[in-house]
Formats: C-alpha cells, structure tokens, sequence
C-alpha cells in the first residue's frame, strides 16, 4: 500500500472528514526541500478523497513568529526588526532595505513578500491549500483559549514540556510571550498575570501590559502549535524529523493538546530534502534551488513524481543534474505502462503486486489536475535535451522527432517540457557530461592533439559516412566501419571523432547527436579536417 494510503486508512479510523495541516514560517525564501512537507499533506489528502473521505488541505502561514537575525539578504537596517513577527514589518526591496512606501501604501510585509511567490508556484504544481495567516489568529483572538489554559496553570505545562522534552526551563519562563515597547517580542519579562492581561518590564525599562485576548504577543512555539490544531480542527498534519524527534515538539503537543481540551492530529514524519553535494537546503545559508527555479528546469508532474515516489521517512539528494534526467525519464517509462493489465496477471507474487500498486499510485498523485491520467510523451528527457540542442528553433526539434515517427505533432504537454528543457541547459544545473558543443569549423588545437594513428583515421571515416545512412544505427555502423578499414580500435575512432566533431576526447554519444544534424555541415566539417 502507498504511504499516502496508508495515512488515508489512518484518517478513516479517526472519521470521515479531515483537515490536513502544514505550515511554514515565512523568513526567507521558499525551496524545493518545503515542497516535500506541503506536497506530502496534498497527496494525504488526495488520498482521503480518493478513499471517499471530505478532506481539506490547509497551509499555516508562520507570520505571527519573529524575525530572528538579519540574514545574509537583507540590509543592516532589518536590525530594528530583530524580534518582531514578520507579518508586522515591511518587506525588503531589491536592494534588502525595508520598503516603507509599499508597506505604507499597500500593507505589504515581510511574510507577503517570501510567501507570495511560493503560493504561485504551488498553483503550477496543482496544491491551492486554504491560508491560515497565523498573527491574524491572534489579533482575532483563536489562541485566547488555549493561551488563558496555559497562563492560567502554568506549572502544569511546564511539567509536561520539562518530562516530556527533559530539559529544564528557566525559573522565569512563562507560557506567553508579550509584545514590548517597541513591537518585539524578544528580552521581555513578565512581571504579573490577571486574565486577559500579561504585565511586564521590557528592555528600555518601559512597563505594560499584553492583552491576549487581542493578541498582543505569542504563545512559544511549543504551545502554539498545538494550539491551532484545537481552533482549526487539525486532523493530520505531516512535519519534518525535527519536530518528530523523541521528546520534540510534536511529543509535547500531544499531551498539550488535550490540556487544551483538543485531540492531536494523526503525524507523519519526513526526512529532508538536500541538494546534491551540497546538504540541506537552508533559505538563511543560500543553499536552495527555489520553486519557480525549479519549475522553470523541471516540469510540474516530476517534481510530484519526486515526492510521490518516495517514501516520508526516506531522505531525498534532489539532483539537478543526471538525476533529474534519470527521474524524469522513470516517470516517463511509468506513464507508458498498462497498470490494470500487470495487475490481472494471476501469477504475480504479492511483493511484485506491492511494487506495481505502489508505482501506479505515485503516478497517479504525480498529476497536476486531480483525477486525471498521466501520459506519455513518447520522448525520453535524455532525447529531449539532446535535440534541443542541436536544434536552435522548436519546430527542428518537432521535424526530427517526425522523421522517426516519435510523433505525429506535438502536444501541450510537450512544448511546455521543451520550454523547460531550453531553459534547464541555459542554466548552471545542466549536467556537463550531456552539453552539447559542436564544431562549425575544424579546432585545429584539438585535431593537433591526435597521435598519427588517431589523424590517419579522418579519411577513412568521411569514406565511411558518405555511404552511411544518416541515422543513429547508420552512423553507429559507420564508425564501425572505419575501424576495420583504417585498421585501428574503436577507440582510436572515437578520440578522432571527438576531437572532429565536438573539438574534445570524449562526450555524449555521438551517433545520436550527428543523426539529429544536419548531414551536409557534418560531412563538410569531415572534409575540411580531412584536408588540414
């Protein structure tokens, strides 16, 4: 059974409507490695329907947390803000100062400005979750609840978070966190307590009093969270391995959640996402590839494919380079098979039925559109990406593909995965072992480069290509061929071939390359460092 079956089975026990919750704080921006908490709640979701459940995905809009340092993309002036939630403050500009007139003018914020550009990518990959902004909660008073439980009795969380977690709080922590003076929530003390209103002393020696009733302050996070699982009637919610971990977040909030009078919701934990040879992405270090990068590179179906087709407790290497390529061309080998036909084989074992199910439900959820089939393109990425090369304008790409009767005209779906493809070989993530460079004239450094035995090749091959068809197996024979009657190895063909063609020892396969171009160049190129 997929993992998102498993979790559908899960929700069935609890009832038969749903609301699966995930939730990002909005400090810097987004990456692909978000996508797998998000998508992993999305696809839960589906599942649940799928099962015949009503089940809702919603997205937590974090804005009501603080900005905690002045990253790396902002300018020196955000350190005004250090300790203010981020739904409060100004967004920076182009330049990472905070851009008042916008803020002013249109209530354009810091958490706006990181999270707007992720919920357009979400729509390209088919997730349009309800928000949930999360300092709106407060200031509309949905943690007053659970915040008066807490203020109220503190000692009694304190004793679950200090066994629960094993760490021992400050002797002056207190379960809510005021607003100061100037708007921060950091190096503030509480001074006293009566419902509605927490007192304090903050760091400019200024004394005042929260109302948290109206949400002048936060609860810390491990309240807030459980918190709103109550008053958004939170069902499942997926998280990372952090918040998972034994005496994490999640661990206290179960106990939390019923100080609150509520029911945790079923969890799911995940592994993350890191970028090959690079770690874990960290939007504060730069080490990401963003959505809207990546959806320029990767069409919307793979990277569903990416988290459909693996489990949550596996981490994934997200590779933009080869294992992109060999991603996209699995999903595309998956689109081409006939599930219910394997499936109807008698003699299948239940291991192989277990893979096959499993596939088909990855593909099934990879899909954009809910409840639409996936299909093939008929066009392997790694052929995609070799013809887009040599061929400068999309309708030679569409010829070629026409001549080997790939296709009869190309679909929507097709042209949009050219689209990305132009743009993925532009890009630095383009794996250097499938770039294309062809010769338009003989390198005479390359071809200098040759031993003699390499050089008396040349003649030999034109010889060869001229009575070759012009087609990969045509051109693959040919050099074959030119190995018999210049009595070398096919090695000695191929370091000559390179150097003629691509003007280096060794690439792609050439067959397939030369095929796709035009024969006439080609063969004049042959010509031209024949006579050298």
């Amino acid at each position: 059974m997929h993992w998102s079956d498993v979790m559908a089975q899960r929700l069935a026990e609890r009832g038969e409507t749903h609301i699966v919750a995930t939730g990002i704080t909005p400090s810097g921006e987004f990456h692909i490695g978000h996508l797998r908490e998000i998508l992993t709640g999305d696809m839960i979701a589906r599942a649940a329907r799928r099962a015949g459940m009503e089940a809702e995905l919603v997205f937590v809009v974090d804005n009501a947390d603080p900005l905690r340092k002045v990253y790396p993309f902002l300018d020196p002036e955000y350190e005004t803000f250090i300790g203010h939630q981020l739904g409060s403050i100004p967004a920076p500009d182009e330049n990472g100062k905070p851009d008042w007139k916008r803020f002013n003018e249109e209530g354009w914020t810091y958490g706006d400005h990181f999270l707007t550009p992720f919920l357009e990518a979400l729509k390209l990959i088919g997730v349009t979750p309800r928000l949930l902004p999360n300092l709106e909660a407060y200031q509309a008073g949905k943690f007053s609840h659970a915040a008066r439980v807490a203020c109220d009795d503190p000692e009694a969380v304190r004793e679950i978070i200090e066994r629960v977690s094993g760490r021992e709080l400050p002797t002056d922590w207190f379960p809510w966190q005021p607003l100061d003076s100037k708007g921060s929530l950091d190096g503030v003390n509480v001074t006293g307590y009566e419902y509605p209103h927490v007192h304090w002393t903050d760091a400019h020696g200024v004394d005042g009093r929260s109302n948290i009733e109206q949400g002048e302050g936060k609860l810390p996070w491990r309240l807030d969270w459980p918190a709103k699982w109550g008053f958004n009637a939170i069902t499942c919610e997926p998280f990372g391995k952090d918040h998972g971990a034994a005496g994490g977040s999640y661990d206290t909030g179960k106990e939390i959640a019923l100080l609150f009078g509520h029911e945790p919701p079923a969890p799911l934990t995940y592994e993350w996402i890191s970028l090959r040879g690079k770690g874990a992405m960290s939007s504060s270090s730069g080490n990401t590839v963003g959505p809207i990068e990546a959806l320029q590179l990767v069409p919307p179906e793979i990277l569903r494919f990416l988290i459909a087709n693996s489990k949550p407790s596996k981490a994934i290497e997200f590779d933009t380079g080869m294992g992109l390529v060999n991603l996209a061309d699995e999903y595309e080998r998956l689109c081409a098979r006939d599930f219910e036909a394997e499936l109807a084989d008698p003699d299948l074992s239940r291991r192989k039925r277990v893979q096959i199910e499993d596939a088909k439900v990855a593909l099934e959820l990879s899909v954009v559109e809910e409840a639409t089939a996936s299909v093939a393109t008929s066009v392997s990425f790694r052929h995609l990406a070799l013809l887009a090369q040599v061929k400068p304008q999309d309708e030679g790409v569409w010829e070629s593909l026409r001549a080997t009767g790939t296709i009869v005209d190309p679909t929507p779906t097709l042209k949009d995965r050219l689209t990305r493809m132009r743009s993925w070989i532009a890009s630095e993530h383009f794996p250097e072992e499938m770039r294309i460079h062809l010769c338009s004239e003989p390198d005479a450094t390359a071809l200098g480069e040759l031993t003699e035995d390499q050089r008396s090749v040349l003649p030999f091959l034109e010889k060869a290509l001229q009575s070759a068809p012009w087609t990969t197996e045509g051109i693959a024979e040919a050099f074959k061929t030119t190995a018999t009657l210049s009595e070398t190895g096919m090695r000695d063909v191929y370091r000559a071939s390179y150097a003629l063609f691509m003007g280096t020892e060794r690439g792609p396969r050439l067959a397939p390359i030369l095929s796709n171009c035009d024969q006439g160049e080609m063969m004049e190129l042959v010509r031209q460092a024949t006579a050298l």
